[in-house]
């Protein structure tokens, strides 16, 4: 039989358990981890002989207390440290969570990105909720700074082996139109027809699920938004902002032979919580 004072020190425990996993979640590792993963991929219609490093930054979603723009800073320099060829930034770029300290405007924000250098460019999309929420400042901030903006946009990067193309799409949920129910202004066939057939495609797409309208032609497309899940354990995360649930909630998706890359992002939106979901710069060598 459990005696009274057991069961009280169990009930502690738990409590305290409990206290510590939601400090951790809602503070440590939103606030304070900061991860590189790293992916090798030699995907399809590659140039043979093509190594290519590609750093993704993925929604920063920039406010105080949980994206500081010291934090930001930390992350631009990180980023360098790592010395890719070419750097990607994936959208989302202003927090807009109701447990804001500090707004901070795209302005500052992009005066720490524009410090980002990779021999072959920093080129950036925009998400939804730069859309959402006002998107004539972040093209300002892009212009600005010099930061090349794709919506979608084409760009030949140029290689030994020749150039690879580099995409970008617009959102596919830039403008809410009801429960749900989103206007987009991305563009795939029109933005694929301005690439010479059979020359190699990376695509930047902030929406993973647009991956389901690309073709065998794109080598691999880079997205962002879904943070994961902000909660992820065991390989599952609870709510992915995604049609598709956890089928591109989160890293290298291979379907019919087509790749696809979702990064768990930096920041967080909607609620301040990350758990099994650090925070993560991305680190891609593809060839």
């Amino acid at each position: 039989m459990v005696s009274r004072r057991t069961a009280l020190k169990g009930l502690v425990g738990l409590l305290g358990a409990s206290f510590a996993t939601a400090a951790y979640g809602m503070w440590i590792e939103p606030a304070w981890r900061l991860d590189v993963t790293e992916y090798r991929i030699t995907p399809p219609r590659w140039p043979h002989g093509l190594t290519m490093r590609v750093a993704l930054i993925a929604d920063l979603h920039a406010g105080a207390p949980f994206m500081p723009i010291g934090r930001v800073a930390e992350i631009v320099a990180r980023t360098n440290a790592l010395k890719p060829d070419l750097i990607l930034l994936l959208g989302d770029y202003r927090a807009d969570h109701p447990f804001l300290t500090r707004r901070i405007e795209p302005a500052e924000t992009f005066a720490q990105l524009a410090r980002l250098a990779a021999p072959l460019g920093v080129y950036g999309i925009l998400g939804n909720h730069d859309y959402w929420h006002g998107v004539e400042p972040f093209r300002a901030a892009f212009a600005e700074t010099g930061i090349p903006l794709l919506e979608n946009g084409v760009v030949p990067l140029a290689t030994p082996q020749g150039p690879v193309h580099l995409i970008g799409t617009a959102s596919m949920i830039a403008v809410p139109i009801g429960w749900r129910r989103f206007r987009g202004f991305d563009d795939l066939p029109g933005t694929l027809a301005r690439v010479p057939d059979g020359a190699p495609v990376i695509l930047a797409a902030h929406e993973p699920d647009l991956f389901v309208k690309v073709p065998e032609r794109v080598s691999i497309t880079l997205s962002g938004h879904t943070h994961g899940g902000q909660v992820r354990l065991f390989g599952y995360s609870p709510q992915v902002p995604s049609s598709y649930r956890n089928r591109f909630a989160y890293g290298h998706v291979v379907e019919d032979g087509r790749h696809l890359l979702v990064s768990g992002g930096l920041g967080v939106s909607m609620l301040p919580v990350r758990l099994g979901m650090p925070p993560e710069i991305v680190l891609l060598t593809l060839g």
